[in-house]
């Protein structure tokens, strides 16, 4: 039994019908690289339960404290049932991209049994029409609860649910025995919640005298100017209304060599690049609707705290800032240059400010308290007025840059789901891996009832950036004299040469199979080039090459 930290209890303690706390992600599955050629659900299952038996946390269940007056507890649950979380479904006919999208959103809507392990999978099939999924491909959609893990720690629980090799015969088994919690008494619990309600007394004495220290350092540093000061006064939108219970899902993809290229034509960050695509998306959908404001959009990016606190046992250790996003910038790549000012801006303050662990305070205040004040501030629709106006959250996740396995089926995609807060209806969750970065759209249903052609926009808005970037490359080298190229190095000319060669100007039709593939997933009929590459690949090579490492900004989450 182990008492949960301040930080998971704080997503606990957010939980909502209409804002559950619980994460996901979406997987596709080539079964062609299992033995046989093809995988049978029950062989999903075994393997699903060989693999989590051997971690507790996919087996315990929340045991809550007498009135809720102290932090709940992780038991391990005596009667843990893997078939219940494990469930398997198919699409209706025809099974395309546009009803995985409906089916993956109505699943992430609904909260998770609070009174078992916080985690479910689905084993969706019937993908038959949806372009470039391989014959008798399936997907596979996870979600479990925010307090079980945080964006940055989301590669270690892919690596728990997958194999490393396509035979699971060669992944060793789970213990012969598993151990289980016996439930505590309600005097054991009232006891304890005595004693560390005194703790905790104690520690937020301390840790106010210690905010209220770290706030005049950062006053100071303010004052001298070697701090920025935070934008808190961006304009809400139609992503700060209350949000309802229903949610809408979509994603584009990218070439990672494409971003490489704008990141280092612009010598900014790959997020940088992430959140200037974002700005031009969000710039295109508002101004369809008339709704674009005058001033600047800003975004809430979740920062990785584990380099900054150091280890603990919290399963989440994760901060925010804020980080302006220049929608105001007609121009793809001034707005990109602003945008990366903004965020190095945002770094340098979340390094010196104890504000980025607002969040912490959900989980220091008892359960009963908390969520009082989370039921009366949504159901009365306070969201309206309170929140400052952030229109997103965006999160950079970093995946593993080898193959993964199902049972023997290699995933040759993968999807992240981010989570909806009271006052920000709108969650872009990035994900790279072999050589391909998904951009996956989550939404409150109300606020953004055509997520289809949101992610259009977002496609649009890449496509102008590289195109606008090649301009530049391009005019810079027609400029040069002939003799320039030989004084360049050669591996910094066949990197342009080839980022330039790769992959046509936006406005044209001419992109790699790939990247043809992200950019018309669903409408425009391409995800199949993109998925159908990756699983030839790792047919011919065993993986797919991919020399970039992202780091995650947590950038995670959230």
């Amino acid at each position: 039994m182990k008492q949960l930290g301040v930080l998971d209890t704080a997503f606990i303690n957010l939980e909502h019908p209409n804002t559950p706390q619980h994460v996901g992600g979406l997987g596709i599955y080539d079964p062609s690289t299992a033995p046989g050629g093809f995988v049978r659900f029950k062989g999903v299952i075994a393997n699903f339960e060989r693999r989590l038996l051997k971690h507790t946390i996919f087996r315990s269940r929340l045991l809550k404290v007498p009135g809720n007056v102290d932090r709940p507890y992780w038991v391990e649950d005596a009667n843990f049932d893997v078939e219940f979380h494990i469930r398997h479904i198919a699409l209706p006919q025809p099974g395309d991209w546009r009803q995985l999208c409906i089916l993956v959103a109505r699943l992430h809507a609904r909260p998770l049994d609070m009174n078992r392990p916080l985690w479910e999978a689905y084993i969706i099939e019937g993908l038959d029409n949806i372009p470039g999924v391989p014959k008798g491909g399936f997907a596979i959609y996870t979600k479990m609860h925010h307090s079980l893990v945080d964006g940055a720690g989301g590669s270690s629980i892919m690596s728990v649910i997958h194999d490393l090799e396509p035979d699971p015969a060669a992944v060793p088994q789970a213990p012969d025995v598993v151990t289980v919690d016996v439930a505590p008494g309600t005097m054991y619990l009232a006891g304890s919640a005595a004693v560390n309600n005194i703790k905790n007394s104690v520690k937020m004495l301390t840790g106010g005298v210690s905010v209220l220290r770290d706030l005049g350092k950062m006053a100071v540093g303010m004052a001298q100017k070697k701090i920025p000061i935070p934008s808190i006064k961006s304009p809400r939108t139609r992503f700060n209304t209350p949000v309802g219970p229903y949610r809408v899902f979509e994603a584009a993809e990218f070439e990672l060599a494409d971003v490489k290229f704008l990141k280092d034509a612009a010598k900014v960050k790959i997020n940088d690049v992430v959140l200037s695509v974002i700005a031009g998306g969000l710039r295109r959908y508002l101004a369809h609707h008339n709704e674009l404001p005058d001033e600047s959009l800003s975004v809430s990016i979740p920062l990785d705290m584990r380099t900054r606190r150091g280890l603990t046992d919290e399963n989440n250790q994760v901060g925010s800032v804020f980080v302006e996003l220049h929608t105001n910038i007609a121009d793809p790549l001034e707005r990109l240059a602003a945008v990366y000012k903004s965020s190095q801006e945002a770094k340098i303050y979340g390094e010196n400010s104890p504000l980025v662990d607002v969040l912490r305070l959900a989980g220091v205040m008892s359960p009963a308290i908390t969520t009082s004040l989370v039921s009366s501030y949504v159901n009365n629709g306070l969201t309206r007025h309170l929140p400052l106006g952030i229109s997103s959250v965006v999160s950079n996740v970093a995946g593993p840059n080898f193959p993964l396995y199902s049972a023997g089926a290699q995933m040759v995609r993968y999807y992240g789901l981010g989570l909806l807060t009271p006052g920000v209806g709108l969650f872009h969750l990035i994900f790279s891996s072999n050589g391909i970065m998904t951009m996956s759209i989550l939404g409150d249903r109300n606020a953004m009832p055509d997520p289809a052609f949101y992610r259009e926009c977002i496609e649009q808005s890449f496509d102008e950036l590289l195109a606008a970037a090649k301009n530049i490359a391009n005019t810079d080298s027609a400029a040069k004299p002939a003799s320039a190229p030989a004084k360049r190095s050669a591996a910094k000319s066949g990197t342009v040469k080839k980022a330039a060669s790769s992959s046509a100007s936006s406005a044209s039709a001419k992109k790699p199979a790939v990247t043809q593939a992200v950019k018309k997933p669903v409408a425009r009929k391409a995800k199949s080039a993109s998925l159908a590459k990756a699983s030839a690949s790792a047919k011919v090579n065993g993986a797919v090459a991919d020399d970039t490492k992202v780091v995650p900004i947590k950038n995670t989450v959230s």
